[in-house]
């Protein structure tokens, strides 16, 4: 279910010498410090990176006198809300409390003011020890590094009420086309759009709707090898968010902007007044909790109905150690303990995504609520469709999602018509390569 690969560096990256011998440890990190861990560098190959100092020479240690003996205080830096801090804390301390030698302090912020803030401690070289990653900006922070990368499921949350209500059928996921989506979602929005209920809640403007797009036309918005995006898979991209809105399958584009921006518990989705949402499928717990149903997951459309979706799993997020940090082994015990360890998985359970491992996912099942373990039977369920991940968002291109969303939503208001908005998104994409 996992995809693993290695992004080779020019010389003088310090995870050169991680990627040379997937058996052995990170320059710094010693395996007698771990016994008994055997899933311990199966963690680490999957989930960390380290972001190397300028000028460290390949495999210099980043060991520090403190990791040999004495207190070690590690700096942990995250972002979320506070459910997510609060489950955080117990799974720190119940790694404090299994390693007494080791302080950690979470300094957590929201999205926006995290990458801020990491962005100028890392100037002034005062990077966390630890630092919850982004796909989006990972290749930003390792630009200068071989980095190990997962693979985010994009799937389509279902709220089966609102289908009944509308008396629609539960759609066939395996045999589906976009232009049978429009279909049902017209249909449930022409039942109970009288009731501010639509088929689908919005469609266009997302910079990951257009990257399951141009991979079902056999195209990548970065590829690594193939073809990018052409200019007619981004404008048939923006006819069918057109065809969406003229078929009343989604909202007007004002109604779209407007949910967009909402919080989630006040989404269309969220409050049963959308039959479908395009999500990450870890979501589901969320919006599940938020509207008091128990929504369902389904696969993404295809182009036609003989071709497959072409699904992809990608990690919600990273954790990394950064390679000028003084602790780097503590950093290191850390992460473990936090993917493997139970006294952590069994309390983070799915909230930073399905565990990549397939024995945490053994571990937590029976502790997961209805919607959590929808989310963990579908990811196993569709694990042999897959087709392999795209690579990680390249360094330059981290704001491309931003810049995309105001294309999109000027397409959405007939401000721009889809082929100069795929004319501007090509060269948005040109100036970030």
């Amino acid at each position: 279910m996992t995809s693993l690969r290695l992004r080779s560096q020019g010389p003088g990256s310090l995870a050169r010498a991680l990627a040379s011998a997937l058996g052995r440890a990170p320059a710094g990190i010693d395996r007698a410090a771990f016994p008994g861990r055997g899933r311990l560098f199966t963690a680490l190959l999957l989930l960390v990176f380290l972001i190397a100092a300028a000028g460290c020479a390949p495999g210099q240690s980043q060991r520090s006198q403190s990791d040999s003996g004495g207190q070690v205080t590690l700096r942990v830096s995250t972002w979320g809300n506070d459910s997510r801090l609060r489950l955080t804390q117990q799974a720190v301390d119940a790694f404090t409390a299994a390693n007494p030698d080791i302080k950690v302090t979470i300094e957590n912020n929201d999205w926006t003011a995290y990458w801020d803030k990491l962005a100028t401690m890392t100037a002034g070289d005062n990077s966390p020890d630890v630092i919850q990653m982004d796909e989006s900006y990972i290749a930003a922070y390792g630009a200068r590094d071989a980095l190990l990368d997962l693979g985010k499921v994009k799937d389509i949350g279902v709220n089966p009420e609102v289908l009944k209500k509308a008396g629609v059928s539960m759609p066939n996921d395996k045999t589906w086309t976009w232009d049978q989506f429009a279909q049902v979602a017209a249909q449930v929005t022409g039942k109970l759009g009288s009731q501010g209920v639509y088929g689908l809640d919005g469609f266009g403007t997302a910079a990951a709707e257009l990257g399951a797009w141009a991979r079902q036309k056999g195209e990548e918005v970065w590829p690594t090898e193939g073809p990018g995006v052409s200019q007619a898979t981004v404008t048939s991209f923006f006819d069918y968010a057109n065809k969406l809105v003229a078929m009343k399958a989604t909202p007007p584009a004002g109604r779209q902007v407007e949910n967009a921006t909402a919080v989630l518990d006040q989404s269309l989705f969220a409050t049963n007044k959308a039959a479908f949402h395009l999500l990450f499928h870890t979501q589901i717990s969320a919006f599940g909790t938020a509207s008091g149903t128990e929504m369902k997951l389904l696969r993404i459309p295809a182009q036609a109905a003989a071709e497959p979706p072409k699904m992809v799993d990608k990690a919600s997020m990273y954790w990394s150690v950064s390679s000028r940090s003084k602790h780097a082994e503590a950093g290191a015990r850390l992460i473990d303990f936090l993917l493997t360890d139970p006294a952590a998985t069994k309390i983070l359970v799915t909230e930073r995504g399905i565990p990549a491992i397939p024995a945490v996912q053994k571990e937590i099942a029976p502790l997961l609520d209805p919607q959590a373990k929808i989310a963990l039977e579908f990811s196993q369920s569709i694990a042999p469709e897959l087709v392999p991940p795209p690579q990680v968002t390249p360094p330059n291109a981290s704001g491309f999602s931003a810049e995309f969303t105001p294309v999109g939503t000027d397409v959405l208001f007939g401000r721009s018509s889809p082929a100069d908005g795929a004319t501007k998104v090509l060269a948005i994409i040109q100036s970030m390569k």
